[in-house]
């Protein structure tokens, strides 16, 4: 295994560490993920170096939460965290421990989350030092909280997040008593940070195995405390002849076992793509319905990304994603002008991942996919976005008023333009011409029987 920036960076400050006397070893993370083959993203070290220490052999290093005994310390390779061994007292939020104190190595091992975080390892001789099992557990590839499992989910209740994300992107199962501990104080995951709880969803449904970690987010009791609008999806039939898969919440399982490479907003745009069928459902006589459950998704999207924190720019994307998912069934029927706009649209690409993902966990017929990716090649962009052949300034000078019908005319001209009948600017400015000639009185929108974009 090549060796990482991360791992690079890490080794030097450790040797530092160690000629200057101090005990200094990896930590964490990065010797769970050596030891399983795995290139570690980050590196942390834990040392018997007291925080003043490695500033004083670091001095641009970063003290971050002064209590807490870590220092920041930058590198060409990148930025590596060093924490003092420390045990923790007891924690009264949820989320940090009341106080802390210098301790012993085996005491920092102790207060860790899972036997698998629990391990140390000298780079330098591939010794590991494990007072935890956890490098049996990590061969047995088993989940098992450190001591009482009890205890540790109190102390953090994103620990119970944490569980779900480690078990799905590892390939683990959950040792019974940590399991039945989870399921007890599934409750209190209610507790922590919108923030944190976002980004722990979005490691994984970005990760390794985003059906699993759904699976298990429902099947020990999160997924209702947390996102009780993907939870109603349990159970909501659907209609057969599109759906053999099975009820909503399957289907959006399954569609992740097809979604490649989503960035966060596209994850988050598949596990809500379908958040409007429940309240939308309808038995009707014939069929299973979910009459607008699009536009009802998005609402609730909307409502979720609020809920959640999400930027602005990520909200619109994923709300968008959910509002727009069932506009591929019109695309082979779309007018030329509309279907341009269609595939021109921002972040498309994230649109037509989405829907093959969709298609591939139901029906599996990919005929608009397909149809849709034939189009972008035949169009080229040149053709899906040309330059305009008229601008505002242009009407302007041909004396057409200021205001929303100039806007309006613009949109018109432009339609046309897509859709082949003005082949030159000279063509276009000549409608607009004769736009204008048609009711000198007013300024000139669409004509009739044109109404603007569609799409």
């Amino acid at each position: 295994m090549e060796p990482t920036p991360s791992w690079t960076a890490a080794l030097r400050i450790l040797r530092g560490l160690r000629a200057a006397g101090h005990e200094a070893w990896f930590a964490g993370g990065a010797v769970r993920d050596h030891l399983l083959g795995l290139s570690p993203a980050d590196v942390d070290i834990a040392t018997s170096a007291r925080p003043e220490e490695v500033t004083a052999l670091h001095p641009t290093g970063r003290l971050v939460g002064a209590s807490f005994g870590v220092v920041v310390v930058p590198a060409p390779e990148a930025a590596i965290e060093v924490a003092t061994f420390r045990t923790e007292g007891p924690y009264l939020d949820g989320r940090r421990p009341a106080s802390v104190r210098y301790g012993t190595h085996e005491e920092d091992a102790r207060r860790r989350d899972f036997t698998i975080n629990g391990l140390y390892l000298d780079p330098e001789t591939g010794e590991v030092r494990d007072w935890v099992d956890g490098r049996r557990d990590l061969e047995q590839r088993r989940l098992r909280a450190i001591g009482d499992p009890d205890r540790r989910f109190e102390e953090d209740h994103l620990r119970l997040l944490r569980a779900v994300r480690f078990v799905a992107q590892l390939g683990l199962t959950i040792e019974p008593a940590t399991r039945t501990a989870i399921m007890q104080h599934a409750p209190r995951v209610a507790t922590v940070a919108a923030e944190r709880v976002r980004d722990e969803l979005a490691r994984m449904l970005c990760g390794a195995n985003p059906s699993l970690a759904i699976d298990l987010l429902h099947g020990l009791g999160l997924l209702r405390v947390i996102l009780p609008e993907v939870e109603a999806m349990v159970g909501v039939e659907q209609p057969p002849e599109y759906h053999p898969e099975g009820d909503v919440f399957t289907h959006t399982k399954d569609l992740f076992l097809h979604l490649q490479a989503p960035s966060v907003e596209l994850a988050f745009g598949a596990l809500l793509h379908d958040v409007g069928k429940p309240p939308t459902f309808v038995a009707a006589p014939d069929r299973i319905r979910f009459p607008r459950h699009a536009k009802v998704g998005a609402d609730i999207a909307a409502e979720i990304c609020a809920r959640l924190r999400f930027s602005n720019e990520s909200r619109d994307r994923i709300v968008a994603l959910v509002a727009d998912h069932m506009g591929f069934a019109d695309i082979e029927h779309m007018r030329e002008s509309t279907r341009k706009r269609f595939l021109r649209r921002e972040g498309f690409s994230e649109h037509l991942e989405l829907h093959r993902a969709d298609c591939l966990a139901s029906h599996r017929r990919l005929d608009h996919w397909e149809f849709a990716v034939r189009e972008l090649a035949r169009l080229g962009p040149e053709n899906l976005s040309p330059p305009r052949l008229v601008t505002g300034d242009d009407l302007l000078a041909m004396g057409w008023a200021a205001g929303p019908e100039l806007g309006r005319e613009l949109a018109y001209l432009e339609e046309l333009q897509l859709e082949g009948e003005l082949p030159s600017r000279d063509a276009a400015l000549d409608r607009a011409r004769r736009d204008l000639a048609d009711d000198p009185g007013r300024t000139k929108g669409p004509r009739c029987g044109h109404h603007g974009p569609s799409a």
